[in-house]
């Protein structure tokens, strides 16, 4: 059976599983709950905002119809770089986004949803799970009265959109550019100013002049926004988000209302939305490409030389914010130490 088929199955098993229990016995039914939960990305967004949209139907679906947690478009409740404030407070039951989203309140909360120069999914996800990521992650969310799940991965996004064609990073150098959380701070090592944007306020941005460039996500889901429209050159590889995770945000005094199989069903919908949006934003990448050179656009990928300046600029990142941060010096010293252990098994494991 394809992969498909396996997951359209262990979704089903687990529905028909979750009806059984609350149809034979009132005791295990599965209890009320209606919530609101704002996404961050717009429900017409390929992979990151279907799966946020999926994510509310899943949910649904596992409970037979006694759980709701209503998708909410960006900007219909609150702003959308204000959803950390507004699930603590209360405010909205749930965010659905990426910790990265939050580095206002704690710079090292990047971490958590990509890396430059950072790993695929799978050794990402183990250093979280297996690693002690998830330790720190769920100390620092729970001590501020909220609760968070991994609930997306997805594959490499691109370096971002140029209106022209550069031959080395050295001539970024003065661009007004949106950029994503770590990376961010590295290419303003490089003089560029960058600015965080949701990506609903991205395209106006680029449109108006307010900033030159751009980067947000993978070919499929920057094609939905337009990007291509304005900026013809859009450059690879994504050094900055090799694998990006996505984020259910709680608040916690909800979280810890629900019973445990509330809280199961909440969790297993986050774990099959994983591997639904990892699998479909391989999937999606090369036909959009395709539909990208159509439209005129030009990929170009930075040659090594260009690739080695910026994990040179990662590495002083790493040392100079750990000096002066102590939560990004124990995430950071928690990442590395993983990865340096992983290594063996990633030299002989797999094909370089």
């Amino acid at each position: 059976m394809g992969l498909k088929g396996i997951l359209k199955l262990s979704t089903a098993a687990v529905v028909s599983l979750t009806l059984v229990a609350g149809t034979t016995s009132s005791a295990n039914a599965v209890e009320k709950m209606k919530w609101k939960m704002q996404s961050a990305f717009g429900s017409k967004l390929s992979i990151i905002g279907e799966v946020a949209r999926r994510y509310q139907d899943i949910i649904s679906d596992m409970s037979a119809g006694a759980m709701k947690i209503k998708f909410f478009e960006p900007g219909s409740l609150v702003p959308t770089l204000q959803g950390w404030d507004a699930v603590k407070a209360g405010s909205i039951d749930a965010m659905w986004g990426t910790a990265g989203y939050h580095v206002g309140k704690f710079p090292a909360l990047s971490f958590f949803t990509a890396v430059p120069f950072g790993p695929r999914g799978g050794e990402f996800l183990a250093w979280l799970g297996y690693g002690g990521g998830d330790e720190i992650y769920d100390r620092l969310y729970h001590e501020n009265g909220v609760h968070g799940l991994h609930c997306a991965l997805i594959a490499p996004e691109t370096s971002g959109w140029f209106r022209k064609k550069y031959n080395s990073v050295k001539e970024l150098k003065g661009l007004k550019m949106r950029f994503f959380g770590l990376g961010a701070v590295v290419m303003s090592k490089l003089g560029v100013s960058t600015q965080l944007l949701a990506g609903a306020d991205i395209y106006p941005a680029l449109e108006r002049g307010v900033i030159d460039a751009t980067e947000f996500s993978m070919p499929s889901i920057d094609y939905d926004l337009g990007f291509y429209q304005i900026a013809k050159f859009n450059y690879f590889p994504g050094w900055h988000q090799q694998s990006s995770i996505g984020e259910l945000l709680m608040n916690k005094a909800g979280w810890d209302a629900l019973d445990k199989q509330q809280q199961a069903i909440i969790t297993a919908g986050c774990g099959d939305s994983v591997t639904w949006s990892n699998t479909r934003s391989e999937a999606l990448q090369f036909e959009a490409m395709a539909k990208l050179k159509a439209k005129g656009v030009t990929s170009v990928r930075w040659p090594d030389t260009d690739l080695d300046i910026l994990r040179k600029a990662w590495e002083e990142v790493v040392v100079e914010e750990s000096a002066k941060d102590p939560l990004f010096k124990e995430v950071a010293e928690s990442y590395s130490a993983f990865r340096a252990k992983y290594k063996i098994w990633k030299d002989h494991g797999y094909l370089n």
